[in-house]
């Protein structure tokens, strides 16, 4: 009887673990089912409001909006400042046609054409304020003075040229005189400094001119904004360092913007910053709520891989195959948290823009920019529940690895092509100049742009080079256009195809494809048992998509 007492209570003692066991796993089944469950199926499983997918849409729609608004806002900087600089070429630079000439505004080819260029600079410089049309001005110091026009000459220290004998004689060291010109004593220049403007051409490598402009920008008082003030800091050079007889005139205007000090607008209402700053707070508010959510739902997902690794360790003794892995670490949630960081430091700038306390428009519309590219790639990851529009997504990721290993292959024969274009015909072709002008000339001709130009604009006073330039761009088009290039859309295709298979077909289980449809037919591994070859073996089986169809749990 006793005997008898024993083994119920050890029945039952048993029986009693492998109840717990069995509701332990149920459980987390359960839990992974809800974890790859999309969020529509996660409100009718257990009404849970999908938070994450509202903030991600009115993300969406208050980025766009705010990347709109600054957008129109940069645009009137932008042709503010390049009108601008058009009209100050105009004004000072003698003979300018309004099109600059490769990377210079004006050639000067006689002396007499160089110092008239250069009296033309210093006398519209002193009559500015009745020539120009715009409202723009004499840069003023601390003290309400003038700003002086800045002109400074650097030349050989010593030096004698005879070509007729070809000889020289020149000491390299380069020495800088300069002179400061008043705009209030424009009648005495001349005959004060006539022995600056002796210029000795032979020893003369450049002559720059730097001068300071303030202005308004008017424009947006249309828009209901206050304008900005703005710095002109203008440099005029005449470049003789090629000693070639033509001497090169350049332009150049960094512009810097400021709130004005002193301001009044009547007669229309003035739009007021406040809303714009409130609704970039909300903004970020929005980003940081998106981020918090995104990574809680990160730590969930480890919390859960560790559970199901320990699980099957315990029950199964394997490990977790790699493909598996893949599934817990969501690469869409780590795009969303770096496109809201952008996004945030981006509003940031942009409410420092409009208190103008920062004028760096350029980067702010770089952060701006790329998270909003960001949020809208991130709107994939929801059309990737649906089975007609994963097959993007399933065929990237499928034909990703191949055409990374193609590119690396492919980049080195385009690399050589790159530098053998740039030391060959960089100094006979405009467009082979640079190293990255030759890249991108070769970028245009694999698909098919310009290709007549860029064998015609070849200079063909040198047989050799022409014969070379013949072999050169033949070549690369045959190799890149009828190789290269259909290699590359072979892989593209054998991954579509593979994938279209695969969801007529059905797509191979992986074990966690297998956990989750309740089939148990895990073989157990012994450790001791296990060799390169089976552990191999198992990753390459792991190593599968997982099935995309209507009646199943899709992985995303």
């Amino acid at each position: 009887m006793e005997l008898l007492v024993r083994y119920l209570e050890r029945s039952s003692s048993i029986s009693s673990v492998m109840t717990q066991d069995v509701i332990k796993e149920q459980n987390l089944r359960d839990d992974l089912r809800y974890y790859f469950m999309s969020p529509c199926e996660k409100y009718r499983a257990r009404r849970h409001i999908p938070w994450k997918m509202g903030v991600q849409i009115l993300k969406i729609i208050m980025i766009t909006t705010q990347l709109v608004l600054f957008g129109l806002n940069n645009q009137l900087v932008v042709s503010y400042k390049e009108e601008n600089t058009m009209a100050l070429k105009h004004l000072f630079l003698k003979d300018f046609s309004g099109v600059d000439e490769d990377e210079y505004s004006v050639a000067v080819y006689t002396q007499s054409d160089v110092y008239d260029s250069l009296f033309h600079v210093l006398d519209q410089f002193s009559q500015l304020d009745r020539l120009t049309v715009g409202p723009i001005g004499y840069a003023e110091d601390e003290d309400g003075k003038l700003l002086p026009l800045v002109i400074c000459k650097e030349y050989y220290r010593r030096g004698s040229v005879e070509p007729s004998d070809e000889s020289y004689d020149i000491d390299a060291q380069l020495e800088t005189d300069c002179m400061s010109h008043d705009p209030a004593t424009s009648n005495q220049w001349r005959t004060q400094n006539s022995s600056f403007f002796d210029l000795d051409f032979y020893r003369l490598v450049d002559l720059k001119i730097s001068f300071q402009l303030k202005g308004i920008n008017l424009q947006t008082v249309r828009s209901r904004e206050l304008p900005d003030c703005y710095s002109f800091y203008v440099t005029i050079t005449f470049d003789n360092q090629c000693h070639s007889g033509m001497v090169k005139i350049f332009l150049d205007i960094d512009a810097t913007s400021s709130a004005c000090r002193d301001w009044k607008i009547s007669g229309t209402a003035q739009k007021n910053t406040h809303y714009l700053l409130v609704f970039d707070g909300f903004v970020i508010l929005v980003c940081i709520t998106s981020a918090v959510l995104c990574t809680r739902s990160i730590v969930l997902a480890v919390r859960l891989f560790q559970r199901f690794a320990r699980f099957f360790h315990e029950n199964f003794n394997r490990k977790v195959c790699e493909e598996d892995q893949k599934e817990f670490l969501n690469g869409w949630y780590v795009m969303v948290i770096v496109s809201d960081l952008l996004a945030i430091v981006g509003s940031i700038l942009k409410m420092e823009i409009q208190a103008k306390s920062l004028t760096s428009y350029d980067v702010c519309s770089i952060f701006l920019g790329t998270s909003t590219l960001l949020v809208w790639v991130g709107v994939i990851r929801y059309l990737g529940y649906f089975q007609k529009y994963n097959v993007l997504i399933l065929t990237m990721q499928a034909a990703f690895p191949k055409v990374l290993r193609f590119c690396c292959c492919a980049g080195m024969i385009y690399l050589g092509y790159t530098f053998c274009g740039w030391i060959v015909l960089g100094p006979y072709h405009e467009k082979f100049e640079g190293l990255s002008r030759v890249a991108e000339c070769l970028f245009s001709l694999v698909n098919g742009d310009d290709m007549f130009t860029t064998f015609a604009q070849l200079k063909d006073k040198n047989t050799l080079v022409w014969l070379f330039s013949r072999a050169y761009l033949y070549s690369f088009i045959s190799l890149f256009i009828y190789m290269v290039l259909s290699l590359f859309i072979a892989l593209i295709t054998d991954a579509y195809e593979t994938i279209k298979n695969y969801q007529k077909d059905g797509f191979p289980l992986t074990d966690l494809q297998k956990f989750l449809r309740e089939q148990g037919d895990f073989p157990v591994m012994e450790e001791d048992s296990r060799t390169d070859a089976g552990l191999s073996s198992s990753v390459l089986c792991c190593c599968r998509r997982v099935p995309v169809n209507d009646d199943e749990i899709l992985i995303s």
